[in-house]
């Protein structure tokens, strides 16, 4: 058993007793850790709130590898006041996290980490979140394998007149394959392959027409209903809410 600080993101949280409560952090260098937290569901802990659920915090903990490791001491990094006092901002986290929570079952990329925290915090600074999630959303293509081709088109490998992205057909399709596909703007094509490149850390200032970015979020919405098998309750309340 080891003595660790580590930074991390709480996914989840189980009550354990009357008093007590395992919560699932992930973090960047151990994957997610199982932890257990004695006496913080109580009023009088110090800790409740920092072990609670959507928490970015450091944690001191008493590690044991592949197995549930015990809390000494919890600080919240950031609260994410501005995302939890807006019920439109919570719940894009709570979609992005159980993505997240998802995702990390089929890759254990250390990148998924750095750029699910540095999301987080671009929606906290008041970046749209719309953006944000759909540029998340397309990385996280990679890491399920599913993502295609950014390059050519999906039908005949043209990597030049490209004219349309289609979730039926999985990708893009270039003027010569082009059927009765909607022809989309070239900002479209543009802004995905922006989207999957950027280095969301430093991003400072994100301005879309409202046009380009609710194609490109319905396509994202088609294109993971279709290939990535997931199906997930906080995608349909978020939908439902925006």
């Amino acid at each position: 058993m080891v003595l660790l600080e580590v930074e991390g993101f709480i996914l989840s949280e189980v009550p354990y007793g009357e008093t007590s409560k395992i919560i699932n952090v992930f973090t960047e260098d151990y994957g997610v850790i199982g932890i257990m937290c004695k006496g913080a569901k109580s009023l009088k802990s110090k800790y409740r709130v920092a072990t609670m659920r959507l928490t970015y915090a450091k944690f001191n903990i008493y590690y044991k590898k592949d197995k549930l490791s015990t809390l000494v001491s919890a600080d919240i990094i950031k609260p994410l006041k501005k995302i939890k006092e807006d019920i439109i901002l919570i719940s894009y986290l709570s979609y992005l996290t159980e993505l997240t929570n998802q995702v990390i079952k089929q890759s254990n990329n250390n990148k998924i980490y750095t750029d699910f925290i540095s999301a987080i915090l671009k929606i906290e600074d008041g970046l749209d979140p719309l953006v944000i999630t759909n540029i998340l959303e397309i990385k996280y293509l990679s890491e399920l394998g599913v993502l295609f081709s950014l390059d050519e088109c999906v039908i005949c490998g043209s990597k030049t007149n490209i004219a349309t992205i289609d979730a039926d057909k999985g990708g893009f399709i270039c003027l010569n394959c082009l059927t009765n596909e909607v022809v989309v703007d070239k900002k479209v094509i543009k802004m995905l392959r922006m989207y999957y490149y950027v280095n969301i850390k430093g991003i400072s200032n994100i301005k879309i027409e409202d046009n380009i970015k609710n194609t490109i979020n319905t396509f994202l919405d088609m294109y993971y209903e279709r290939y990535t098998g997931l199906y997930l309750n906080s995608k349909n309340f978020l939908k439902n809410l925006t």
